[in-house]
C-alpha cells in the first residue's frame, strides 16, 4: 500500500466522524520539501476552523502509528478543494448532475480536447453534457474512458 492509500485509509474515518468528506489526498515533493495535502468538504463548505481541526486530528493519528507511515519530514496541509473541486468518484459525478463542469479528454473529440458545460446525466459509464460550440448548444455524449480529468467549473 502506498503512502496516499495509507493516509486515505486512516483519514477517511476521521473525516466521517467529524462530518467532512475527504475529497482528495496528495503526497508530493516540491523542491526539497515533501507535502501531504488533504482536501475536505462538507455541505455548507469548510472554513479555517474546520481545516485546523482536521489537521490536528490527522496529525495526531499519523504521529501515533508505528512504524511511521511517512518516515521523513513533510508539511501537512488541509484545505478546501475550492469552487472548482475535482470530480473523481462515482458519487462526485452523480452529485454534479445539473451543475456546470469542465472535462479534459484523452484525445480530441469534435476538434477539442476539453469542454465546459452542464452535466445533464451520468450513469456510471457515460456522461451527457450540454456544451456551447460557437453559438450553438449541443449535446455531447462521452464515455467515462474518454475523460482524463473532470472538475466543477465557474460559469460566466
Amino acid at each position: 500500500m502506498n503512502t496516499i492509500d495509507k493516509v486515505r485509509e486512516l483519514s477517511e474515518p476521521l473525516a466521517d466522524e467529524l462530518g467532512y468528506e475527504l475529497v482528495d489526498v496528495e503526497y508530493v515533493k516540491e523542491g526539497k520539501n515533501w507535502f501531504l495535502r488533504l482536501y475536505i468538504d462538507k455541505e455548507s463548505g469548510v472554513d479555517l476552523d474546520d481545516c485546523a481541526l482536521f489537521s490536528e486530528k490527522v496529525g495526531e493519528t499519523l504521529d501515533a502509528i508505528e512504524p511511521d507511515p511517512i518516515p521523513h519530514a513533510y508539511y501537512l496541509e488541509v484545505s478546501s478543494p475550492g469552487a472548482e473541486r475535482p470530480l473523481k468518484t462515482e458519487e462526485d459525478f452523480e452529485k454534479a448532475v445539473g451543475k456546470y463542469i469542465y472535462v479534459a479528454l484523452n484525445g480530441e473529440i469534435g476538434g477539442f480536447d476539453a469542454y465546459e458545460g452542464h452535466l445533464k446525466s451520468y450513469d456510471g459509464d457515460e456522461l451527457v453534457m450540454e456544451v456551447m460550440i460557437k453559438t450553438r448548444r449541443k449535446e455531447l455524449v462521452l464515455s467515462k474512458g474518454q475523460v482524463a480529468k473532470a472538475r466543477y467549473a465557474i460559469e460566466f
